[in-house]
């Protein structure tokens, strides 16, 4: 079994989750006994068994894959898609139908939907990126495969330790993260916060505003930077009086994933991805609104934390790469025709 892996998004432009849910993922299916590779476009000799890409993968390459006898799996992250409303959903779902009914065929192939349809399987991180496959793109359920991402090693074996008095967030200092919009309701709240995280490059106007703001209120916003050293970055959560992510779009958020395999209370974004995770052992807040209703959410989360259940426990990265190798399994014996919550 060799499986090769392909990314819409090169990842010396944009650091952040994708990367290294790529990354662990490779590495943990080499360590069961997977043959992996990234996908050589330069290379004509490349050999492989199955190509699992991440993105939206061309219909046209499908078929050239199909031609040489390779399995294809589509593994697209919904964010936009899976924070929209309803109403916007539905509105989607209805152009879809009308630009596959109306529209040239080369029209509707620009968008990509056909692609959701003509690869051998798909895999959705969560219960709700299967429904939303199924329902926007009109992906056979029986095909889609629910593989969620995993966590490292020194997540689940840092000690215990007492909790502090800081909250903690983790994430890319950016717009959709809503850093700035968290960082404002905890002076407001007056609830210690600590945001660990990088901007995607220098003199970004929104990052410029949080450094300010946390500059002239360190009192309650502790910022320093990122933290790349996963052991350092456990024990980090496994002091936080709790963990706070209110990004206004996700599709699995690896850190949220990381503060619980710790331990660590959750308070998080009120979108489907964060109630389809963590069922039990998480506190949710809108994902938009007045600073002053956030302020309250996040006050109201700061003094019940050390209280709060403890969020589900994830699965690890090697329990993940047997969930992925037996999707791989069955679809290259052609058996993947039952839609599997693995």
């Amino acid at each position: 079994m060799k499986i090769l892996f392909n990314c819409t998004l090169p990842f010396a432009l944009a650091h952040g989750g994708q990367a290294i849910q790529l990354e662990r993922t490779m590495d943990a299916l080499a360590q069961t006994g997977v043959e992996v590779e990234p996908l050589r476009w330069w290379d004509a000799q490349q050999t492989g068994d199955l190509i699992h890409y991440v993105g939206i993968m061309p219909v046209e390459q499908i078929r050239f894959a199909r031609q040489k006898k390779i399995k294809v799996v589509i593994a697209n992250l919904l964010t936009a898609q899976g924070s929209q409303t309803p109403w916007q959903r539905g509105v989607r779902r209805v152009f879809r139908w009308g630009v596959e009914t109306f529209a040239p065929r080369a029209v509707s192939q620009s968008f990509g939907w056909e692609s959701y349809r003509m690869a051998d399987a798909l895999i959705a991180l969560t219960a709700w990126e299967k429904h939303l496959m199924e329902f926007k793109f009109g992906a056979t359920p029986e095909k889609i495969f629910i593989v969620p991402n995993g966590v490292e090693a020194p997540f689940f074996t840092a000690p215990k330790t007492p909790r502090s008095e800081w909250l903690v967030c983790t994430a890319t200092i950016t717009e959709r993260k809503r850093v700035l919009e968290l960082a404002q309701a905890a002076v407001v709240a007056q609830t210690p916060t600590w945001i660990i995280g990088k901007a995607y490059g220098e003199n970004d106007a929104y990052a410029e505003k949080f450094f300010a703001l946390a500059k002239a209120n360190s009192k309650y916003i502790r910022y320093e930077g990122g933290v790349n050293d996963r052991t350092t970055l456990a024990k980090i959560y496994r002091a936080a009086r709790g963990f706070v992510l209110l990004s206004n779009m996700e599709s699995l958020s690896l850190s949220a994933l990381e503060a619980a395999a710790c331990e660590c209370p959750l308070l998080l974004s009120d979108l489907p991805w964060a109630r389809s995770s963590f069922p039990a052992g998480a506190v949710f807040c809108p994902a938009s609104g007045e600073v002053s209703r956030t302020a309250a959410h996040l006050k109201k989360f700061y003094g019940d934390a050390p209280n709060l259940p403890i969020p589900v426990r994830p699965a690890n990265w090697i329990e993940i790469a047997g969930q992925l190798k037996n999707v791989y399994a069955q679809i290259l014996s052609g058996g993947a025709n039952q839609a599997t919550s693995a």
